[in-house]
């Protein structure tokens, strides 16, 4: 089997999404660098790769721009490009590209120069007050040509250099497309195809006819910003995916406060419109959010409904919530891939005192500042991804089964998870200001054996509703996984475990044997 045949793809197997690298089942450890960092090989190499080694990452998430692969029209330049992937493989680490083409955060502003002083070929959605904006509109022909044609060269480039080691695995086609300001372009084109029939695959999906008002009544301009920029964006994937079909994915800036199209940016995947998106744009395989909002499992909930789409979060929160939250992905959305953002911070003493942080530009992007502020977050993120990263071989193992499952501490004082023998009592600790909560997964090995991991909880196992039988330990062991095989440290029979099993305030893993008596 050549390299070429062991292309990283996504496949969808007895229920449960696997994405593959060089034939075998991966799962992403990663985090995604700030915007600017991979502009530069040598801010890469000084100020980037040194403060990623101790946070047991095997992916990396970061940017490529067109404006600097495309610098002059019909010209490009890849050096940088070989460049990061030279220090990710001397990293040995995997890549996620991001590519900031048209759009970044509902905006244009990473196209070339060329694009953006040409503002009558590369036209401007427009307000509703007839105001020009600096997005690009999706309605634009040209504008998605000349980003479809920049893609293709650089795929075309990424298949000539990367086929045969893989260090790239999937691309990210723009960043957290739509609309900001608006509901819609109310631009004169833009206005003439609103009020025109909507397309068939949307009457066949959706069962309606009619003008898009007529079809969607108050949802008709967010959806039909969503259509078009599907539309776009399936024309500049298939563009690319033509010459090397890596698996292509879109990121979604969230709904949030107010909730309504333009506040957040209108027309990008969130979870309401990802029928329209997954029928206008079939090249892509998967729909990621990026998670800063404080209600994560119910995030990760509804971008899994139906099983329909993977758990991809190519970036969260930059705070220690990411501590808890990463085990309770995996454990419970069989997640493949959990990425906080910003994480060359993590672990860089001079960003200790979170002066970085502009209050201002997060509050205009309706990001609480607690969301970013990585003070504290790098040590706990260092242990969770390096006990993770030693037992992905037995995770992935029990991807799908229900023999996994993941609890994060919410507004109830526990939870109660149901396993084939036992139900398994979680008590979370109390929540202290600036320390993880409480998160964590349980995998039933067998029957009677089990794997805990994840902080801040007590764990009691219990017999079932109408079992009257009491449960006991075999043994419970404190230790690590080292490449998925078991080390036992301490046993903590007896005392330390008569009164519930108790994982403290830092990341851990057990593992448990139980018996029922009489």
């Amino acid at each position: 089997m050549s390299n070429l045949d062991l292309i990283p793809q996504l496949k969808k197997e007895n229920g449960v999404f696997n994405l593959y690298v060089d034939g075998k089942p991966y799962i992403a450890l990663a985090g995604e660098i700030h915007n600017s960092s991979s502009s530069d090989l040598n801010y890469m190499k000084h100020k980037v790769w040194p403060h990623l080694k101790d946070l047991h990452l095997n992916t990396v998430i970061l940017p490529v721009y067109w404006e600097l692969v495309e610098p002059k029209q019909g010209e490009f330049d890849f050096q940088l490009v070989d460049g990061i992937i030279e220090q990710a493989r001397e990293e040995d680490v995997r890549l996620v590209l991001l590519w900031f083409g048209l759009w970044k955060n509902g905006r244009s502003t990473y196209v070339p120069g060329w694009v953006k002083r040409d503002y009558e070929t590369y036209y401007r959605a427009v307000y509703q007050n007839s105001e020009s904006s600096d997005t690009i509109s999706p309605l634009c022909e040209e504008a998605a040509e000349a980003d479809a044609n920049a893609f293709k060269q650089f795929m075309a480039h990424l298949k000539k250099v990367d086929s045969d080691r893989h260090t790239v695995i999937m691309v990210q086609i723009e960043n957290e497309i739509g609309f900001l300001g608006s509901d819609r372009d109310y631009s004169i084109y833009a206005n003439e195809q609103f009020k025109l029939p909507i397309p068939e695959a949307l009457e066949v999906t959706f069962g309606k006819k009619g003008s898009w008002k007529e079809a969607f009544s108050d949802d008709a301009a967010e959806f039909f910003m969503a259509y078009y920029y599907a539309r776009a964006v399936e024309r500049i994937a298939k563009a690319g995916s033509d010459v090397y079909p890596l698996p292509m994915f879109v990121n979604a800036w969230l709904e949030q406060y107010p909730w309504t199209p333009g506040s957040y940016p209108s027309g990008g995947p969130v979870a309401k419109v990802m029928n329209i998106w997954k029928s206008t744009a079939p090249t892509i395989c998967l729909y990621a959010p990026d998670i800063y909002v404080s209600n994560f499992a119910e995030v990760c909930e509804e971008y899994t409904a139906g099983n329909e789409n993977p758990l991809f979060i190519p970036e969260a929160r930059r705070d220690v919530s990411s501590v808890a939250n990463v085990f309770y992905a995996f454990g419970q959305y069989d997640a493949l891939c959990y990425s906080p953002f910003g994480i060359e911070d993590f672990l860089d003493p001079s960003m200790g005192s979170g002066e970085g942080v502009d209050a201002d530009i997060l509050q205009s992007l309706n990001i609480h500042l607690s969301a970013f502020n990585p003070i504290g977050a790098g040590p706990y993120i260092s242990r969770s991804y390096e006990l993770l990263s030693n037992m992905l071989v037995t995770i992935q193992k029990f991807r799908g089964t229900g023999k996994m499952k993941g609890f994060l501490q919410n507004h109830e004082p526990g939870s109660i998870l149901s396993f084939t023998k036992y139900d398994v009592k979680i008590t979370y600790k109390f929540n202290q200001e600036g320390k993880p909560a409480t998160g964590g997964l349980v995998i039933e090995v067998s029957e009677d054996e089990f794997i805990i991991a994840g902080i801040g909880f007590t764990l009691e196992f219990q017999p079932k509703a109408g079992d009257v039988s009491k449960v006991g330990y075999v043994r419970v062991e404190e230790g690590t996984f080292v490449q998925d095989e078991w080390i036992r440290g301490r046993v903590l029979n007896g005392d330390e475990s008569s009164y519930g099993i108790i994982v403290g305030s830092l990341p851990a893993v057990l593992c448990v044997e139980v018996y029922p008596y009489r």
